[in-house]
């Protein structure tokens, strides 16, 4: 790392670690300030259940969503859907129309509101809820899915929630007012399955994924103005079934030394692209199928790792080249996720799929370190804290593992209802949102 950049690294953990003890909680997006799942250093809880160790409990009913809180000065903010159910001759009628063998079992909406939500930070008040959009007939979406599942973001002020091909807003972090929404008929396509991908923020840019059955591409926005910078369609030739055009995923981006790179995981195909213009750089075919993918990116020296989702998952791990293509290092042909994104802990890659099998790669070269079993069923990104690494799965119960060449599970903890969002980490605490309530567990 050349040395005024080194310097700059250093102060900006240096800041990050003294707010953090100071006792202010910034944890302004999904996995953390550098979208790894890594929590900044300090003690964490990792014992507690409905009546231990809670210090509030929120009910959010009657909305529902599956985004990860974010927080800063103090205040949470997360989003949420609250739907009005269609009838059954709503129902049957739309089921009628659709082309999916699988329509009659997705979930359909007569209507439904779009909120972004505020609450204390230091009791779970909720201090506003800010109705963005509403949609009547929405599409319908995945039963394991929700409306809100992109989570929030936090950037100087303001809060940018994002909905898919239900559209994007900034509001007043503080007041809540909106600033802008984007609702763009040029940006709307078919999930088939929900939104799912979450925004990332990057020089002024708030940039996504828009992967549906019908259409695929990448898009930044103005962050002061919801204005359209750029959109990019994936080029990559994808299979003719519509399902497998689809993908969740969310981007990230590396800094190279001859300049910085979205990396994007679509249907079928990793993406390079200019996050300043949108150009695409290089492609790179998965070599298997591969769509719905959800789990984000995850970076190591020159390397990056990636889950390619259905049917059967691989990960891949690729060695950046500045802005040319990258070249495959190793891949994982069993028991990658999904859904969980992967975490790097001291330079092991610890992989948790949709099953729950948990397993344990060398970084470097993808060398098996171990392979466990742990119970249930998982969709939510894991998280480091403390020295402990937190798998959550979808009945609520949350394995805090230590890191180490064999399966050390310190505790099993277990609250009433499941979650899909993941953790978010606040001095001496976590926030934990399930499908009812958000906990603040200390």
């Amino acid at each position: 790392m050349p040395g005024p950049l080194k310097h700059c690294f250093f102060l900006v953990s240096f800041l990050c670690t003294f707010f953090w003890a100071q006792g202010e909680a910034e944890w302004t997006q999904w996995r953390g300030p550098k979208g790894d799942g890594h929590a900044p250093e300090g003690s964490y809880p990792i014992r507690w259940g409905e009546h231990q160790n809670i210090t509030w409990r929120t009910f959010l009913v009657p909305g529902k969503g599956h985004s990860s809180p974010v927080v800063q000065n103090g205040k949470i903010w997360l989003t949420s859907a609250v739907e009005t159910p269609a009838t059954e001759e709503e129902k049957a009628a739309r089921v009628k129309q659709s082309k999916f063998p699988g329509a009659a079992g997705l979930h359909y909406l007569s209507k439904v509101a779009f909120f972004a939500i505020q609450l204390d930070l230091s009791n779970g008040e909720i201090l506003k809820e800010v109705k963005v959009f509403e949609e009547r007939n929405p599409q319908a979406i995945h039963r394991l899915n929700s409306y809100a599942s992109p989570s929030p973001l936090l950037v100087k002020g303001k809060l940018f929630v994002h909905f898919g091909t239900f559209g994007t807003a900034c509001l007043d972090a503080e007041t809540g007012h909106l600033i802008w929404k984007n609702q763009d008929s040029n940006l709307r396509i078919h999930h088939e399955n929900g939104p799912g991908s979450t925004p990332i923020c990057w020089d002024g840019l708030l940039i996504f994924h828009l992967d549906g059955t019908d259409k695929q591409s990448v898009v930044a926005l103005n962050q002061q103005t919801g204005r359209l910078i750029w959109q990019t369609p994936r080029s990559g030739k994808l299979k003719d079934n519509p399902q497998t055009k689809k993908a969740y995923a969310t981007p990230v981006i590396a800094e190279t030394e001859k300049g910085p790179v979205l990396i994007s995981n679509g249907a079928d195909w990793v993406y390079g692209y200019d996050p300043k213009s949108g150009k695409e750089l290089w492609k790179i075919n998965y070599g298997i199928l591969g769509f719905s993918n959800v789990s984000k990116p995850i970076l190591h020296q020159d390397l990056f790792i990636i889950s390619t989702g259905f049917m059967k998952g691989e990960l891949h791990a690729y060695q950046l080249k500045g802005l040319n293509r990258p070249e495959l290092v190793w891949k994982l042909s069993k028991g990658a996720p999904k859904k969980p994104s992967p975490i790097l802990v001291d330079g092991f890659v610890y992989v948790i799929n949709d099953g729950g099998i948990l397993t344990v790669v060398r970084a470097r070269d993808g060398d098996l370190v171990w392979r466990e079993r742990l119970q249930g069923e998982y969709s939510a990104s894991p998280t480091y804290a403390g020295g402990h690494i937190y798998f959550s799965n979808q009945s609520g119960m949350t394995t805090v593992i230590k890191p180490g060449n064999q399966l050390e599970i310190v505790e099993q903890n277990q609250l009433r209802t499941g979650h899909m969002a993941s953790f978010t980490p606040i001095p001496k605490g976590l926030l934990v949102r399930t499908n009812e309530t958000l906990y603040r567990i200390e």
